[in-house]
């Protein structure tokens, strides 16, 4: 295998789970992600510190987090949308990195956070201030990065525009993330083959949603511009509410790992764990 590759897995869990209508025992939660924490993975995205009325499923997150097993060498990431609930992920021990959803589109961005997308900006600030002083990394999920449903303009220059904005604030991490599954080849290429040529410095990753047709037509667009970061989730659980495909869900872990066995690239990902919490999986989605 060729180690010459820098890839970074995030397995979500979170957003497998997060718009299950019945709750999932928080025990059951734990079970799961150490399962997941045996596999090697470079970060797990295992929970969200919002509102339990904006997502019921995840209002276990701290008591989950405080659960879980120590010294897997594996990154714990959440989701924030407000200087509230970054507070209280900047003080939970377990949290590495906080995961702020920044949408491109005006429109989603009222839906997602009741903000614009300049008020977001400001809560951007704040939380970026809440990381320095706890000692966090801030990733930022540019969503709706690649289309948008809502008749507003779009396109890779408006995504770079935000991205520049951000970067100026020292933040490092982004990922531009399929929020519809509207992504095509050819979006892709547009907005990774812009971003990585206008910011070589920045940690650029994917959150890409598929269906079974179309998972490696978007995996080797991003690959072949340069990105090395991927988000995925086993079975391809999740994705989001607003997916008009019943068959889109987040980009499957196996062909993840599948893309890169074919590409002989090491993944670092333990395979009898992985197989392991396939299995667990099951047992623990009503889907799986």
């Amino acid at each position: 295998m060729n180690m010459s590759e820098e890839i970074q897995l995030i397995e979500c869990p979170r957003d497998a789970m997060q718009g299950i209508h019945d709750f999932i025992d928080t025990d059951k939660k734990v079970a799961y992600i150490n399962a997941l924490l045996k596999c090697g993975f470079h970060t797990l995205d295992c929970g969200s510190f919002v509102s339990p009325k904006a997502i019921p499923q995840m209002k276990d997150t701290s008591a989950v987090l405080d659960k879980l097993d120590e010294g897997s060498g594996t990154k714990f990431s959440v989701i924030v949308a407000n200087q509230r609930g970054a507070s209280d992920a900047a003080n939970h021990p377990r949290v590495d990195i906080l995961g702020f959803p920044f949408s491109v589109s005006n429109d989603f961005q009222k839906r997602n956070t009741n903000a614009s997308r300049e008020e977001a900006l400001d809560r951007v600030k704040e939380v970026k201030e809440l990381c320095v002083k706890h000692d966090k990394e801030l990733l930022i999920y540019l969503s709706m990065a690649f289309g948008n449903p809502y008749g507003e303009v779009w396109s890779e220059d408006i995504v770079a525009e935000w991205t520049m904005k951000m970067a100026a604030l020292d933040i490092q991490l982004f990922m531009p993330s399929d929020t519809i599954g509207s992504s095509t080849p050819e979006s892709i290429t547009a907005v990774y083959s812009l971003l990585n040529k206008e910011f070589p410095k920045l940690q650029i990753g994917a959150h890409l949603h598929t269906t079974p047709t179309t998972w490696e037509e978007k995996l080797n667009a991003a690959w072949n511009n340069g990105c090395r970061r991927y988000d995925s989730a086993l079975k391809g659980l999740g994705g989001c509410p607003m997916a008009k495909d019943d068959l889109t869900g987040n980009m499957p872990t196996e062909r993840v790992l599948q893309f890169l066995e074919g590409k002989g690239v090491e993944s670092g990902v333990d395979e009898n764990a992985f197989l392991a919490a396939m299995q667990l999986a099951g047992k623990t989605f009503p889907q799986g």
